[in-house]
């Protein structure tokens, strides 16, 4: 019987919580790896069971997951009235309650498909921008059948290339983010395979290739990459560092440059196929078959194998391809999370200076439309095992070598930036609390908590007056303060009875971006003061109703003591946004 992980299930109570306060469109962002399916499987279970006239469209654009999703959902629930519309897989079961779908084959079919009361759409990073979409005008169809109609999107990477975060921007389909699962946790917590990086010598020269709709000129970008010489170094590199590692991933630039790219590791002596969007069904399936059986040991693609590709083995990523697209990158990187016997960890060989442009994973925030870009991560490369670590590390992680107290700086380049950022945060002794209002334009008030923390300040938001998931987690950052106590309906009201509060004794920090995140408190055993009042009523009603997110502050010329660590993305969000 499958069960939920702890954050799964969060993120399942998290979608609850929203629809009792808000009426949007909530985003569900968990990582590559981290179980969607069994998130909406295990959601629509319940709001069957609790409302069975409900009908639950689940809709994504790849034949491989809505096979997965619809797996899934059996898997947990095998006597559930689940069917699948899809052309690709030669089915067509209109009227079952719970119907797994894609979008191409059901777009134009609004009135076949009837009433529906929730629509899942995972993957839901690729829907266009635009409101002239298939999404859009199918979804459109259903809501003039059902004006009630509610919409979940389910990601990954809640953001596009052109358009910034999914939820942002005047044509935006998406509302808010409800719940967000940060990726370095789930590694830390062992539920991803971690990702590690060495330094190779070969790096794609991407200066004088152009850009349209933002991203690099597909025709000009495999051209410049494109290379015997250059193919032949990397594929050499990806050959010497791989000899210990089984199933490796390619994505490269160009058609013609994956199959050079399979060739050469041919001429090497490792089996390796290409795979293409235009790669027959039958013989896509027998090449990834093999692939997982071990059969073969790469595998080199163009425009696939990003999204609804599942072979945990892959403990070897080769960037190839260079690419402008955040999302892109993350997605790329993704596939080497999952987790598989005898795994220890994914190796990430950036050719393609994608984490220079983009960041680690788990830290990466998109550039809105018209924003500059900022500036590289501190980085250094172990002298002894070439893996690529935090400047600010003492111990190489993965052979153990101590650096000198005085470490020279290395100058970051394109190969010497962390595809995940260093783990652990760091704990800081708080001397002193203050707390004011913070007034948004446009937004709601939040109560801004400041530390002390000797010579330093580092300052979170609480969203006492937000909705949803961000008022639910706001109300228990009260209660761990204030056990007892009813939770504040206002800032107003919050900042008088903040006699009330807990002082934590110490705070664990965490870079993030240009900012610093608050990720966790510590209370001393005798922290927490007496209540001066026993829950009401109203209180607990008011505590149910919503909850926030605690965001970390910026935090102008910190010490490099203080930046050590960073474990948590610096995007932000209507589940907790920066206030």
């Amino acid at each position: 019987m499958l069960t939920p992980r702890p954050y799964q299930q969060a993120a399942i109570t998290a979608v609850y919580g929203y629809f009792q306060n808000s009426t949007g469109n909530p985003l569900v962002v968990i990582p590559t790896a981290g179980g969607k399916s069994l998130v909406m499987a295990a959601f629509i279970e319940g709001v069957l069971k609790a409302w069975p006239d409900q009908r639950i469209l689940i809709v994504t654009h790849v034949r491989e997951l809505i096979a997965q999703n619809h797996a899934e959902m059996l898997g947990l629930w095998p006597e559930a009235p689940a069917g699948i519309y899809s052309a690709g897989l030669g089915k067509r079961e209109a009227q079952a309650r719970i119907l797994f779908a894609g979008i191409q084959s059901i777009h134009r079919r609004a009135q076949e498909i009837g009433h529906t009361d929730l629509v899942l759409i995972d993957e839901a990073h690729l829907i266009p921008g635009n409101s002239s979409t298939m999404y859009r005008r199918f979804l459109d169809g259903l809501a003039q059948l059902n004006p009630a109609l509610k919409v979940i999107g389910l990601t990954a990477t809640p953001f596009r290339l052109d358009s910034g975060m999914l939820h942002e921007g005047k044509s935006a389909l998406f509302t808010d983010i409800a719940y967000e699962a940060p990726v370095r946790d789930l590694i830390d917590a062992g539920y991803l395979s971690p990702l590690v990086s060495k330094q190779p010598a070969t790096r794609l020269d991407v200066s004088k290739v152009g850009t349209r709709a933002g991203d690099f000129i597909q025709r000009d970008l495999a051209a410049a990459v494109d290379q015997e010489a250059i193919t032949r170094a990397a594929v050499t590199e990806i050959i010497e560092h791989g000899a210990e590692r089984k199933s490796w991933l390619a994505f490269c630039s160009g058609v013609d440059h994956a199959r050079h790219v399979a060739e050469e590791f041919g001429r090497q002596g490792i089996s390796c196929r290409t795979i293409f969007g235009d790669t027959p069904k039958d013989e896509r399936d027998a090449i990834i078959a093999a692939f997982k059986r071990g059969e073969i040991r790469a595998l080199a693609s163009m425009g696939v194998l990003t999204t609804g590709f599942n072979a945990p083995g892959v403990d070897l990523i080769a960037l190839l391809r260079p690419t402008k697209s955040a999302g892109l990158y993350v997605q790329m990187v993704g596939r080497g999370t999952r987790l598989a016997s005898g795994k220890k960890n994914c190796l990430v060989l950036d050719f393609a200076g994608n984490v220079r442009r983009h960041g680690p994973i788990d830290l990466v925030r998109p550039k809105r439309p018209g924003e500059a870009g900022g500036g590289e991560a501190p980085t250094k490369v172990c002298p002894l095992c070439e893996s690529i670590i935090a400047l600010s590390a003492t111990e190489c992680p993965d052979c153990g070598y101590e650096f000198p107290a005085r470490a020279v700086k290395i100058a970051p380049t394109a190969a010497t930036l962390p595809v995940l950022s260093p783990k652990g945060p760091q704990w800081l002794q708080v001397s002193g609390v203050s707390y004011s209002r913070h007034d948004k334009l446009g937004g709601q008030p939040s109560l801004k908590v400041t530390y002390s923390c000797g010579l330093r300040s580092y300052s979170e938001w609480v969203c006492i007056e937000h909705q949803g998931y961000a008022r639910q987690k706001a109300a228990e950052w009260w209660r761990k303060r204030a056990p007892g106590c009813p939770v504040p309906l206002s800032v107003d009201e919050a900042i008088a009875q903040t006699a009330q509060l807990a002082r934590p004794s110490d705070i664990s920090v965490r870079p993030s971006g240009r900012y610093f995140e608050i990720s966790d408190h510590r209370f001393a055993s005798c922290a927490h003061p007496t209540p001066v009042s026993a829950p009401s009523a109203t209180g607990n009603l008011a505590a149910l109703a919503g909850s926030t997110q605690v965001i970390g502050s910026p935090t102008r010329g910190a010490t490099p003591a203080a930046s050590t660590s960073a474990v948590a993305p610096a995007r932000t969000s209507a589940m907790g946004g920066r206030a």
